[in-house]
């Protein structure tokens, strides 16, 4: 109970203490004549949301540039050193090659199993389809450290003539396979695209829900005129349906992929890095806080923001041009 009214006081107090800050900028503004109080309106109320991304977001990322080219103490100032030793070690290079599978597999599979379920439940009687599309967005209401404990579970091991309470060896044994460590079978990644599979798992029903109303609002009049034409359903689907929602699939997949850049949690907890399946955000949690090199860890915050910066890019060009044609 007093974990509960903390925060119902913390919440209370934050919402209220803006409404005073607003309500009194407000008020200094009024005072104003009546041309200034026009120019200076529209900065009070944006005003605070500019300090905030100034203070969070702005001076951190600068702060992050500087201390990337500086010792790990950021001490000395040493160029690029940080970034060429990370490019050049073997064990990054691993890292990178991991989080480029994360991300051709996870957001491609993610948006397409997302879609496929969007078109089928969409089929079903109201009721059905609402029980339906629950189920699969539950998922995203556990957060990824615990949706790995559940998956430590599907995986768990044991040795060969003991119970396997693990859900993947119970059928590899079943079909006559040997128990398996999952989780520590490098050759080939397999670890790795298990370990994709509960960030699949989880971000499946967000795709969903974007993709079932973006098909609901295709208009149903040029689907009943491709249907009196004689189009079959698939080619409805691929030439009328799938043409007016490939923006929002587009901001979906984008999504995710930023969502893939920056996993961290489901890596940390089901290896820790270990067995070949480290990603980028648990290289810099390992370099700051294992290592303690401060300055290889802003170094790899930094090619992190260099790989984000052209998805972005990209997906507010795609906005603009989408808003253009309209």
């Amino acid at each position: 109970m007093l974990k509960i009214f903390d925060g119902l006081v913390a919440v209370v107090g934050s919402v209220g203490f803006f409404i005073i800050v607003f309500w009194l900028l407000n008020a200094v503004a009024e005072l104003l004549p009546t041309n200034w109080e026009r120019r200076v309106k529209p900065w009070v109320f944006v005003g605070p949301a500019l300090a905030f991304i100034l203070v969070f977001l702005i001076y951190p990322a600068i702060r992050t540039l500087i201390l990337s080219v500086f010792d790990r103490r950021g001490e000395e100032f040493v160029g690029l050193e940080n970034f060429t030793g990370l490019l050049t070690d073997s064990a990054f290079q691993s890292t990178m090659v991991n989080t480029l599978l994360w991300i051709l597999v996870v957001p491609i599979l993610a948006v397409a199993l997302g879609l496929l379920v969007a078109t089928l439940t969409d089929r079903l009687p109201a009721s059905e389809e609402k029980v339906s599309k629950s189920l699969i967005f539950l998922p995203m209401a556990i957060s990824m450290v615990g949706a790995s404990t559940i998956w430590r579970f599907v995986y768990e091991w044991r040795p060969e003539g003991q119970p396997q309470i693990g859900l993947l060896n119970q059928f590899w044994t079943a079909v006559g396979g040997q128990p398996q460590v999952w989780m520590q079978i490098s050759s080939g990644k397999l670890n790795s695209f298990l370990l994709m599979v509960i960030l699949i798992w989880l971000q499946v029903g967000f795709a969903m829900v974007l993709l079932s109303a973006a098909i609901k609002n295709v208009p149903s009049d040029t689907v009943e005129a491709a249907r009196v034409d004689g189009a079959g359903e698939i080619q409805i689907f691929f030439r009328i349906v799938l043409p007016q929602i490939k923006v929002t699939m587009l901001t979906v997949f984008i999504t995710i992929l930023i969502g893939v850049l920056k996993v961290f949690d489901i890596a940390y907890v089901m290896t820790g890095g270990n067995y070949d399946t480290n990603v980028v955000a648990l290289a810099f949690f390992k370099e700051l806080f294992t290592y303690r090199h401060d300055g290889r860890a802003a170094a790899i915050v930094v090619l992190l923001m260099l790989a984000i910066i052209p998805v972005i890019i990209y997906q507010i060009r795609s906005f603009k041009a989408e808003e253009a044609a309209r």
